[in-house]
C-alpha cells in the first residue's frame, strides 16, 4: 500500500476552478486503485490537504497520466492548482 499526502495550493482568484478540478480528478482515483482517505480545506479556502492511498505505486503512476486528468489540467492552464505530494507511512 502507498500512502500520500497532497498539499494543494490554489492560485489567487482561481479557488473555485481549482476546487472543481480537484472534485473531478479525485473521482478518478478508483480507476487506479486509489482512495481518498481525508480531504481537508484551510480556513481561507486557498489550499487543501488530501490523504490518499493506492494499492501500489503503479496505480499512483497511472493516475498521474490518466488522459482525463491530464486534459483537465491542461484546460485550466494558469488556474491549475500547485500540488506538493509527500509519501508517508504510519509511525
Amino acid at each position: 500500500m502507498l500512502t500520500l499526502v497532497a498539499v494543494v495550493d490554489y492560485p489567487a482568484g482561481a479557488e473555485a476552478a481549482g476546487q472543481r478540478y480537484e472534485d473531478t480528478v479525485l473521482a478518478l482515483l478508483g480507476r487506479h486503485g486509489g482512495r481518498l482517505e481525508r480531504r481537508l480545506r484551510d480556513t481561507d479556502g486557498q489550499a487543501e490537504v488530501h490523504v490518499i492511498t493506492f494499492d501500489d505505486r503503479i496505480g499512483y503512476e497511472s493516475f498521474l497520466v490518466d488522459p482525463e486528468r491530464v486534459d483537465l489540467r491542461a484546460a485550466l492552464g494558469e488556474a491549475a492548482p500547485n500540488t506538493r505530494v509527500i509519501e508517508v507511512h504510519e509511525l
